[in-house]
């Protein structure tokens, strides 16, 4: 095999996605075998231009293709002191004073794209960046003008083909007049590069008639991946192997919120859908989350939590959401009251009213003999005083319309400044031996035992808490803490780090910033990528703006084998693909028609 070099070179580079990828072309055609080689790159970018050194291989120039009209419409000043236009020799200089084979350019697409209103589109601004795609072209072919390079790519949104209407009929009288046959195209990059994504793109592919006979054939188009092809093979988000550039962004609350409400496969159209009412959701509440299952209910098809000494229904999900009915008795309910005229359950030795129907609604009128809790009238005789005179066991209860007072006064508070009553044997609730103390309790000495015990106690958020004993409660030590943090959701417009579990199971989430660039290509799932700078924002837009290397490769693979072609001395190929451009192969006949 005899290898032949194809030299490319990129306007508008960025970092350098496309040059990757036709660096990895392939093209062979009997004993001769493309090699490609990148003779470098321009970009007003300085930080897309230090990653195009390490994507593309090789240096790039940090170079402002804007001329003075352009400069002042878009920056809205005149330019400031030592800034120049740029020259053909700049252009030369940065492709190493070569001359390549393929100019690739890929200019500014803000002001052509549909995420840009149309009425901004139309501003001075946005309209000195549109006029970018002219001037590119217009720099290539006059820095080259005695020896054209063979082929000429102009890649840009499918919106151009509109809104850039008159730059592109511009750009086809410009390449025609240098001898290029022009064809205007829209591909799906992920079609091309067998990408887990649809990247719908414009195509405008020029070649010139005097140096390549054949036809250019478009590239084999191949099926979507899906995305979880690409990210099941890489590392967890987050995980700090993964590099910075892995991590979990931290967006505005409000649009956590939004991304839980979308449905898995589809997108904010989703939203749609809410019941809104005075800008609130009117179907869903959204509340804080205490502790982890605070009061939670166990689904009954679910597994319970472990068993703990302390399971109770405030500290994990110890309750249970049970389907069973508890009509009846077949259930075992738990507190079911059982109707006078009906049967009893059976009766078990622990027949309580906490384990079944033990309990009954008895209609009968509760006279003295059946008073239990019962409460007698002052003006009512007493019953005979038994051996078990308990309130629970008759009407051993008075209700006593005399005033409270200290003698008689049960639960009784003492007043300071008044005698207490006569100092009983049993002197608890028998009469007034409380006293109301107005001496404040809040400086006590070191050694009262009450104060070192710290019941009641709550530890300062600030300070260490005692040791931990096994029946720690609030009532026997310092077993509460004053929390100072807010239970409250976060501001709308408060950036973090949310995670959310759909009801599928899924966890809802952005692609990291390192995933995306997998999408795209720039990166195999298992590799690492390093851009610079340290800012998601700044990386996201560069990876944006990118060109997916695969299907710039396939690009580059069908040109190189067209270039090997008009090399060996071939005028007329037949491919199984269309001629760029034209709908079928058998426009092979009609040479003005395809590129």
């Amino acid at each position: 095999m005899h290898q032949v070099e194809i030299k490319h070179f990129h306007l508008f580079a960025g970092l350098g996605g496309g040059a990757a990828g036709f660096n990895r072309g392939e093209a062979r055609v009997g004993n001769l075998q493309a090699k490609f080689r990148c003779l470098g790159g321009i970009d007003v970018d300085p930080a897309a231009i230090r990653d195009f050194g390490r994507l593309a291989g090789v240096p790039g120039t940090v170079l402002d293709l804007f001329d003075r009209e352009q400069y002042v419409d878009f920056h809205g000043r005149s330019p400031p002191a030592g800034w120049r236009e740029a020259t053909l020799d700049d252009i030369r200089r940065a492709a190493g004073g070569e001359r390549p084979n393929i100019v690739f350019t890929s200019p500014p697409c803000k002001g052509l794209s549909g995420l840009l209103s149309e009425s901004r589109s139309k501003t001075d601004r946005y309209q000195a960046l549109n006029r970018l795609t002219l001037r590119g072209i217009w720099l290539t072919m006059e820095a080259w003008a005695d020896d054209p390079p063979e082929f000429v790519i102009l890649e840009n949104v499918p919106r151009i083909q509109s809104r850039g209407r008159h730059l592109l009929d511009q750009i086809g009288d410009v390449l025609r007049n240098y001898g290029y046959a022009v064809a205007e195209t829209t591909h799906d990059c992920g079609a091309l590069g067998n990408l887990a994504q649809s990247r719908k793109r414009f195509l405008l592919v020029a070649r010139h008639t005097g140096k390549i006979s054949p036809f250019l054939y478009e590239p084999h188009r191949r099926p979507l991946r899906a995305v979880g092809d690409v990210l099941g093979r890489m590392l967890l988000p987050g995980d700090p192997a993964g590099g910075p550039m892995h991590r979990v962004p931290r967006l505005q609350w409000k649009t956590w919120v939004r991304l839980a409400f979308v449905r898995a496969g589809s997108d904010w159209r989703s939203l749609n859908e809410l019941a809104v009412e005075d800008g609130i959701l009117r179907d869903y509440l959204i509340v804080p989350e205490r502790r982890r299952d605070f009061l939670g209910v166990t689904g009954w098809d679910e597994t319970g939590a472990t068993v703990s000494a302390r399971g109770l229904p405030t500290n994990g999900r110890y309750s249970v959401a049970d389907p069973r009915s508890v009509s009846g008795f077949e259930g075992g309910g738990k507190y079911i009251v059982t109707p006078f005229d009906s049967p009893s359950n059976t009766v078990i030795a622990g027949s309580t009213t906490g384990n079944g129907a033990f309990a009954v609604s008895d209609p009968r009128f509760h006279g003295h003999e059946y008073g239990q809790y019962g409460v007698l009238p002052w003006g009512k005789h007493t019953g005979a005083v038994s051996g078990q005179s308990k309130p629970g066991g008759g009407v051993y209860t008075v209700a006593d319309p005399r005033p409270v007072g200290p003698i008689f006064g049960k639960y009784a508070v003492t007043p300071w400044d008044v005698n207490s009553g006569t100092v009983i044997s049993t002197s608890t609730a028998q009469g007034a031996f409380s006293v109301a103390d107005p001496r404040p309790g809040l400086h006590r000495e070191r050694g009262d035992h009450y104060l070192t015990a710290g019941h009641y106690g709550i530890v300062p958020w600030e300070t260490p808490s005692g040791a931990v004993t096994a029946s720690t409660g609030h009532d026997n030590g310092y077993g509460s803490v004053a929390d100072p943090r807010v239970d409250a959701l976060p501001a709308a417009t408060e950036n973090l780090v949310a995670v959310i579990r759909a009801l599928d199971g899924t966890w809802h989430r952005p692609f990291t910033t390192l995933e995306l660039a997998a999408l795209q290509g720039l990166l195999d799932p298992e590799e690492q990528l390093e851009l610079d700078g340290l800012s998601d924002s700044d990386w996201r837009m560069r990876i944006g703006n990118a060109v997916p290397p695969p299907a710039a490769q396939a690009i580059a693979s069908v040109m190189g084998k067209t270039l090997l072609l008009a090399w060996s001395g071939e005028t007329f190929s037949l491919g199984n693909t269309p001629i760029w451009v034209r709908p079928v192969a058998v426009a092979l006949a009609v040479r003005g028609g395809g590129v």
